[in-house]
C-alpha cells in the first residue's frame, strides 16, 4: 500500500510538471535590465524581448532597475520567485566581476539559473573627436606628456571599462582620470559632447557614432579585428599591449526555476537570435 501510495504522489507530480511546460507563460514576463534606458545592455534586452514575444506567446516586458553597478537589478531577479517570470539580462559585471568588488547581499552561483549566453562584443578605445591624437601611439605620447589630463568614462566603479582602463594604464605607463557613470546611455552622451575624452567600452555601443564622425575609435581590445569595423586595428596592430577584453551578455532566472521553464526559455532566445532582423 505504502509503495502504491509513493507511485502515486511521484505520478501526480510528473503530470503537474508535464501540465507545467504546457502552460507557462500564463501571463507577460518581466526581464530586469540593471541599467538605464538607451544603453547598450537595454537596446540589447528590448530587441530581444520582441523577438521573444512569438516563440513565448507572451510579451516580454523591459523593467530598469539601476544602480551599484548593476547589482540592484540583479539583486532584485536573485530575491524573485523562481517561475520563470521574473529575467535577469546581465553581463560580465553584473554576474562575475560585482561578485568579487562588491558586497552582495546574494550569491552569483547559488542564486542564480543560468539560461543562455546571447552575445559577445569586444572592448574598444573610443575618443572624443576632437581629441589630440591621430592614433593610439600619439594617444599614449600625449597621455605621458600629460599625466592625469585625460578623462575616462566607466560603467560604475570596477566594472569592465574600469578594469581595462587600468590595465591600460599599467601597461603603457600612463595616468589620467576615471569619471563613473551610473549607465552607458549617460556616458556616451558626455563623450560625444566633449565632457569626457575617451572610454574602454562594448564597441557595437559606439558604433554608431563611430560611423556618422562624432566620435574616433584608436584600437579595439581583441586578438582580431572586429567584423563590423574591420578599418580599426587590434591594439597590438595599433602599437599598443597585449590587452584582450570581452563583453559578453547573458540571462538569468531565480535559483530553482523548473528546467522545463530554463529550457523553453532558452528555446525562445534561440529562434529569436535565428531571425536576420534581430
Amino acid at each position: 500500500m505504502r509503495k502504491l501510495t509513493v507511485a502515486l504522489v511521484i505520478a501526480a507530480l510528473a503530470g503537474i510538471a508535464t501540465a507545467h511546460a504546457q502552460t507557462y507563460p500564463t501571463r507577460p514576463v518581466t526581464l530586469i535590465v540593471p541599467y538605464p534606458a538607451g544603453g547598450p545592455s537595454d537596446t540589447l534586452a528590448r530587441v530581444l524581448a520582441e523577438g521573444m514575444r512569438g516563440p513565448l506567446g507572451q510579451p516580454v516586458i523591459i523593467e530598469n532597475v539601476s544602480g551599484a553597478g548593476g547589482s540592484l537589478g540583479t539583486g532584485r531577479v536573485a530575491r524573485s520567485a523562481p517561475d520563470g517570470y521574473t529575467l535577469s539580462l546581465g553581463h560580465v559585471q553584473t554576474h562575475v566581476i560585482n561578485g568579487a568588488t562588491q558586497n552582495l547581499n546574494y550569491d552569483l552561483v547559488k542564486d542564480f539559473e543560468p539560461v543562455t549566453l546571447i552575445a559577445d562584443t569586444p572592448q574598444w578605445i573610443v575618443a572624443k573627436a576632437a581629441f589630440p591624437a591621430g592614433n593610439l601611439k600619439e594617444m599614449i605620447a600625449w597621455m605621458k606628456a600629460n599625466p592625469g589630463k585625460a578623462t575616462a568614462g566607466t560603467v560604475g566603479v570596477g566594472g569592465p571599462t574600469d578594469i581595462a582602463g587600468i590595465m591600460f594604464q599599467k601597461s603603457t605607463g600612463t595616468a589620467f582620470q576615471f569619471v563613473p557613470y551610473r549607465g552607458g546611455a549617460p556616458l556616451i552622451q558626455d563623450l560625444i559632447a566633449g565632457q569626457i575624452d575617451l572610454t574602454f567600452g562594448q564597441a557595437a555601443n559606439y558604433l554608431g557614432p563611430v560611423r556618422a564622425g562624432k566620435l574616433k575609435p584608436y584600437a579595439v581590445l581583441a586578438s582580431k579585428r572586429w567584423w563590423a569595423a574591420p578599418d580599426v586595428p587590434t591594439i597590438q596592430e595599433a602599437g599598443g599591449p597585449e590587452l584582450v577584453s570581452t563583453f559578453w551578455h547573458g540571462m538569468w532566472v531565480a535559483k530553482g526555476t523548473p528546467k522545463d521553464i530554463v529550457a523553453k526559455l532558452n528555446a525562445a532566445v534561440s529562434q529569436a537570435l535565428e531571425v536576420p532582423a534581430v
